[in-house]
Order: structure tokens, then C-alpha cells, then sequence
């Protein structure tokens, strides 16, 4: 395989609540339990860690964790509150868009075009959507993510290519999303 071609999408690669702590988390083995404490560390110096944890692991994506996840919390709020489409097309998405990262396809200037695409497809495939919400989920990305409607339509069909066109998804690649989606909902 390529750098970056994955031969299994795992949907807890880049959700893993390990990422945060690296190596400021100390694990405690007593005779009848385990625990783990994790040092104060200031905010900032836990983000850095974490992005540069992340580049090492993951050389060929262009975009650090953060951004990554910053991303997904703007698609979920978005998808969400702002035009009412329910969890698994949300997951939906976030799957589309990691696939996407995880293939080396995302950078800072495709960035917000790919996650306005992965909504989009996910809502065409994922929910039942009649002309006018469509029009109004488009209009509401192209205001969140400052993005040109006719650049971003256009879009559409490099992300179903670098997808290689496999929009339906199977359970175990949305469940987890779907699990995070509505325990912080």
C-alpha cells in the first residue's frame, strides 16, 4: 500500500481519547485495580504535544489533529442545529472526511471545500432531503465556511473520486461516530 492508503478505516483512529494525554498520563497497577493519573499540563502544551504526537504518527496528513477535530465540531454544529439533520448522516460525514484525511487528501486550502462536500454527500445519501432543504444546507455552508456555492458543487465529484465512490458505509464505521454524536448531544 501507497503512504496513507489504509487498508481498513478504523472510525476510533482519530477520536482516540488517548491522544490528548500522550506522555503526560502515568498508568498506577495495583494487586486488585488499575488507574491512571494525568499530570496538570497547560492547555496549550497539551495541544501542541498532541499535534506533534499526530504528525509523527501520521506523516502525510497535511493538517494537524486539532484542525481536524475543529472541523468535525463545525460540520456537527452545522449539520445539527443549523439545518436539523439527525446523528448517522452527521456521522456519515465525519466518516467521508477522515477517510478523506487519512488518504493524505485534506490540506489547509481544501480543507473547508472537503468538509462542506462530506456534509453534503452525507445528507444526500444519508437523509431524505427535498429541493429547498438542500438549497438551505448549502446556503448554510457556504455562510459557516466562507466557501463559493459553484466551487464547492463542484467539488462533490473529486471527494466521490478520492472516496472511490463508496458512499454507502457499513455499520461499524458509523456506530462509533453515531455513539459520540449523541453522548454529547
Amino acid at each position: 500500500n501507497e503512504v496513507g492508503e489504509f487498508a481498513e478505516y478504523d472510525p476510533n483512529l482519530l477520536d482516540n481519547p488517548q491522544w490528548p494525554c500522550g506522555k503526560h498520563k502515568r498508568v498506577l497497577i495495583f494487586p486488585s485495580y488499575m488507574t491512571t493519573v494525568i499530570e496538570y499540563v497547560k492547555p496549550s502544551d497539551l495541544k501542541k504535544n498532541m499535534n506533534e504526537t499526530f504528525r509523527e504518527k501520521f506523516p502525510h496528513i497535511k493538517l494537524t489533529l486539532s484542525k481536524i477535530r475543529s472541523l468535525k465540531r463545525e460540520m456537527r454544529k452545522l449539520a445539527q442545529e443549523e439545518c436539523g439533520l439527525e446523528e448517522p448522516t452527521v456521522a456519515m460525514s465525519f466518516v467521508y472526511f477522515e477517510k478523506l484525511a487519512l488518504k493524505g487528501k485534506l490540506n489547509k486550502q481544501n480543507r473547508k471545500l472537503c468538509a462542506g462536500a462530506c456534509v453534503l454527500l452525507a445528507a444526500k445519501v444519508g437523509s431524505d432531503l427535498r429541493k429547498h432543504e438542500v438549497k438551505h444546507l448549502i446556503d448554510k455552508l457556504e455562510e459557516k465556511f466562507r466557501l463559493n456555492r459553484r466551487e464547492m458543487i463542484a467539488f462533490e465529484f473529486p471527494v466521490l473520486v478520492a472516496l472511490e465512490f463508496a458512499l454507502h458505509l457499513s455499520e461499524n464505521e458509523v456506530l462509533p461516530h453515531y455513539r459520540r454524536l449523541t453522548q454529547h448531544s
